[in-house]
């Protein structure tokens, strides 16, 4: 698992418009990535480009290469399914599926792709998916109980294992905090921490804080204007981007005089 993540000028269009230009990338495998920058500047756009998910859009699509592990996920003939299957994501607001218990949340990718497995085998993935999302031992108890009967941290957290519950390489977050309370954050954060030990993990936050606190590196994206595309302007080590920026636009941004 894990998997390094390389964007080779990459364009993103909603039909004839140019959301994100020209982003080129590298990003290391076991680490977590921040993207940051303002409202409307493309960040959340080109997260759902590493698994494909801005292509559920109607007219979206993306121009250049993306790869994972020097395969193209663009190439001709690449399924977004499989793409999906190795790039989870975990989305702002927590979706446990309603009317399934926690345990039917956690095999739902299984039993989507059609897979059989013994009760004891489907036991296991439930145990190592909640262990790895630090949930086991708040629910182990009430299985089969609903998800949406959880906390919103519990809740958030049960994605999480869902997520990893497939084995993915690659975890997206979009601003997984964001409906948060600060205790249930913290919980998420402390799993971010712990996740990199096997995971590729890029996270959209709007909380710089937090991006110092979970982040490696981290990418500032801008927009120059209302109508214009977005644009990766800095990239680098977490601590330099706050300490020491090289571009003036990404000091003015984390010292607060715009975004």
């Amino acid at each position: 698992m894990s998997k390094r993540i390389d964007a080779r000028n990459l364009n993103v269009y909603y039909s004839k418009f140019l959301a994100v230009e020209d982003v080129n990338i590298n990003i290391e495998p076991r680490s977590v990535t921040a993207f940051i920058g303002p409202s409307g500047c493309g960040k959340t756009t080109f997260l759902r480009t590493i698994n494909r998910m801005h292509e559920v859009i109607p007219g979206a699509y993306a121009e250049g290469e993306l790869l994972l592990d020097g395969d193209n996920i663009y190439a001709p003939g690449v399924d977004p399914v499989n793409v999906r299957a190795m790039v989870g994501m975990v989305f702002q607001r927590p979706n446990p599926f309603p009317t399934m218990s926690i345990r039917d949340n956690i095999l739902a990718g299984h039993r989507l792709n059609g897979a059989r497995m013994s009760r004891s085998e489907a036991d296991d993935i439930v145990e190592r998916s909640l262990r790895g999302s630090n949930l086991w031992n708040e629910v182990k108890d009430r299985l089969d109980r609903p998800g949406s009967g959880l906390s919103g941290g519990q809740q958030q957290r049960l994605c999480i294992a869902r997520t990893i519950a497939v084995s993915p390489d690659v975890i997206l977050m979009d601003e997984p905090c964001s409906a948060l309370d600060p205790i249930s954050t913290l919980a998420i954060e402390d799993l971010i921490n712990d996740l990199k030990e096997e995971y590729t993990v890029v996270i959209v936050t709007h909380n710089m804080q937090q991006a110092a606190r979970v982040a490696d590196k981290t990418a500032f994206f801008n927009i120059a204007g209302t109508g214009k595309p977005g644009k990766l302007i800095e990239y680098d080590d977490t601590s330099t981007i706050f300490s020491n920026p090289a571009n003036e636009e990404t000091q003015n941004y984390i010292s607060g005089r715009f975004g």
